[in-house]
């Protein structure tokens, strides 16, 4: 049985970048369906406090954001890459405009009224009402393109990844990278989700070859499993904490064993707090304890993230 534990929910384009990534590398997986809005106890239980999707647990090492996620699957399964040496610095710049500028503009398009209405049409009646009041909780302060302009964006956007496919079978070569599934989830969205807004994907015939090329990949070998087996998981785990990197460097004047709390910079930044026990130059580690879950290490990403001393050691 996989030691990787998904926690994910069917429509959500963050998700769809990391199942195809699983896919792409041929990985078996254990699916946790969470709620697509709070409150989410049981992953909380997990994150303690960060609430976007995906999130990977291995045991009782907990993965918040796909950048970092794709860092840990890269990782357990080097082949096939998703960090070709070539273009793997250009890779990582693509994959996070894709995740940020390309990802806003597509979906500031795919969520107007027409594709709303598709999207839950067959929900509860409440259900839109629940995912825009939340969804306006997480992105408050954020700003955003407004529909008629995302479109113009998206549309250019698309354009320019037609560009970047000519000659090619992905966007930086003949093999897929970062920069293709971080590209490819809110095209996947338009298309998949919200179809009725899919006729701006017609122009670029490239781009639609190009996201089947990507489909064709699957996602993986799936294991359905609930949330309390996954707690269940972290509070009896039979392997070991992960042995992070013991080279510390410090940019914020706060020592290791400090009490800190971490959030995302812009979108759901609701906080994590633990004590810091590693800070690498790419990810921060967080030792937390929960009474269902145990003792926790909970792992992000520095890009994008705000480090915040509560008390020191």
């Amino acid at each position: 049985m996989s030691d990787l534990i998904l926690h994910h929910y069917p429509m959500s384009p963050f998700s769809e970048k990391i199942r195809s990534v699983l896919g792409f590398k041929q990985l078996a997986w254990r699916s946790v369906i969470i709620p697509t809005v709070m409150p989410k106890p049981d992953l909380l239980a997990l994150t303690g406090g960060y609430r976007k999707t995906p999130v990977l647990q291995i045991g009782a090492d907990i993965y918040c954001d796909t950048a970092l996620i794709c860092d840990v699957l890269e990782q357990i399964a080097p082949t096939p890459t998703l960090y070709p040496a070539a273009v793997k610095e250009l890779a990582q710049v693509v994959a996070q405009w894709a995740d940020t500028t390309l990802f806003w503009a597509a979906m500031g398009h795919n969520m107007q009224k027409p594709g709303l209405a598709q999207l839950f049409a067959e929900a509860p009646a409440d259900a839109l009402k629940a995912f825009g009041a939340d969804r306006s909780a997480m992105a408050q302060g954020l700003p955003r393109p407004r529909p008629q302009d995302a479109t113009v964006a998206y549309r250019a956007y698309l354009k320019r990844l037609a560009g970047m496919l000519d000659g090619q079978h992905f966007l930086l070569g003949q093999m897929p990278c970062i920069a293709d599934f971080a590209a490819f989830h809110p095209l996947w969205f338009t298309r998949i989700q919200t179809p009725i807004m899919a006729d701006i994907l017609q122009a670029t015939p490239a781009v639609l070859a190009w996201m089947d090329r990507l489909a064709a990949f699957g996602h993986g070998q799936t294991i359905p499993l609930t949330a309390t087996e996954a707690i269940a998981v972290s509070a009896n785990r039979t392997r070991p904490l992960e042995r992070f990197d013991t080279f510390f460097q410090d940019d914020h004047g706060i020592g290791l064993g400090s009490l800190v709390s971490i959030a995302p910079e812009s979108f759901g930044t609701e906080p994590t707090v633990g004590e810091l026990i590693a800070a690498s130059h790419t990810r921060y580690t967080l030792r937390r304890e929960d009474p269902r879950a145990g003792v926790l290490h909970v792992h992000f990403p520095r890009i994008g993230y705000a480090l915040k001393l509560e008390r020191h050691a």
